[in-house]
């Protein structure tokens, strides 16, 4: 078996669940988030970093690999986790959300995506076959499938052809993958439409992957539409199987959805804003550039146990960032990401001791209120 996922408790009230997960390259309970490191790297951290913070499992993208600096490249150092030198487990995503953002730079059909390369002007095409093989090259634990994501908002039309291509490949893909240490999981499409999700997902899980995520969310969409959208398409997913919500990383919304049994998350959201100078407190959001904090010495959180919260003042902070240092990217980032897994473990207690519902009735209030609007 490439992984296993064992469910090791349920909240009675809720989807809710904690899990194991076991790779290759070590145990991540669930449920998780992971850190983006598209180009094989989270930006402005090290891999010792990641580790001594409690990260096990981090998402890279074969996309951005396969353009910069070569997947025959990282092959030749024997497979990305020596490329990067890190031990914990990866996740590869195929590079089906770059097909959606390209815009004007690719043109797709059955075959697969004809697209310029955003960094030189090279043309490439890329068919789910040759998505999966590149995969199987970067050795990553955890593959995923090429699939096409729909916009928001987006016509009924458009969302059910990429269903039906979606479908296509998934199936391509899983003919073509070969490497058996190596999972591979499925996308389930749809949109916002709830009778195309719930076809999608009949169409992936009659594949039988190792894992499901639900793609196609957090794109513009309302995030009471995303709600609605994961509690029509969660149950459709086989219980056993691991559950993965691609995309979504801003506390609230990880909340909620371990609430409709999502078990591991993505997002570029805490490493993205972190060098704009914006950090997630358990106060909310604070831009550390305001001239509020010009000679404020106390943390960057008070709740904050990270070593940057016990080591490193707010006027500190913001001296860095006024001063182009690149230090002060390194603190919010790791401050960041330290937010957020101390989080996802305060959910997996709550879970532990039977209390999430009451924990989620508590805290949902409170992190819609802090997070729930659009960041920009």
């Amino acid at each position: 078996m490439p992984i296993q996922f064992k469910i090791t408790r349920k909240c009675p009230q809720t989807a809710a669940r904690i899990g194991d997960l076991h790779t290759v390259h070590g145990l991540i309970q669930t449920p998780a988030f992971m850190p983006v490191g598209t180009q094989g790297t989270v930006k402005a951290l090290t891999v010792g970093e990641l580790e001594e913070m409690g990260m096990g499992l981090i998402l890279s993208n074969c996309y951005h690999l396969f353009l910069r600096p070569g997947v025959e490249l990282i092959a030749r150092h024997g497979g990305l986790h020596h490329f990067m030198n890190w031990g914990g487990a990866i996740l590869t995503d195929s590079g089906g959300f770059q097909v959606f953002s390209l815009g004007g730079l690719r043109k797709l059909d059955d075959r697969g995506v004809a697209f310029t390369s955003h960094i030189d002007g090279s043309t490439h095409f890329l068919t789910p076959e040759r998505v999966i093989r590149l995969q199987n090259m970067l050795g990553s634990d955890i593959a995923m499938v090429l699939d096409q994501c729909p916009p928001y908002p987006a016509e009924r039309d458009e969302v059910s052809s990429a269903v039906r291509r979606t479908s296509v490949w998934a199936r391509r893909s899983k003919e073509a993958h070969l490497r058996e240490e190596q999972a591979l999981f499925g996308i389930i499409q749809g949109g916002i439409y709830e009778d195309l999700r719930r076809q999608s997902a009949a169409e992936i899980t009659a594949l039988d992957f190792d894992g499901y995520a639900i793609g196609g969310l957090s794109v513009g969409e309302p995030k009471n539409l995303m709600y609605e959208t994961l509690q029509c398409t969660v149950p459709e997913l086989p219980p056993e199987k691991i559950h993965y919500l691609m995309g979504v990383g801003s506390p609230d919304a990880l909340l909620e959805g371990v609430r409709w049994g999502i078990d591991i998350f993505d997002c570029v959201l805490p490493t993205r804003i972190a060098r704009n100078g914006r950090v997630m407190t358990s106060q909310g959001y604070l831009a550390i550039r305001n001239s509020t904090y010009a000679t404020d010495l106390s943390p960057l959180d008070e709740a904050c146990s990270c070593p940057v919260c016990k080591n490193y003042s707010r006027a500190y902070i913001r001296h860095l960032f006024n001063a182009g240092e690149i230090l002060g990217i390194r603190l919010t980032t790791y401050h960041n990401l330290f937010y957020l897994g101390r989080l996802m473990n305060e959910i997996r207690d709550a879970l532990s001791e039977d209390c999430f519902d009451q924990y989620y009735s508590t805290m949902s209030p409170r992190l819609i209120k802090m997070y729930g609007g659009v960041v920009e």
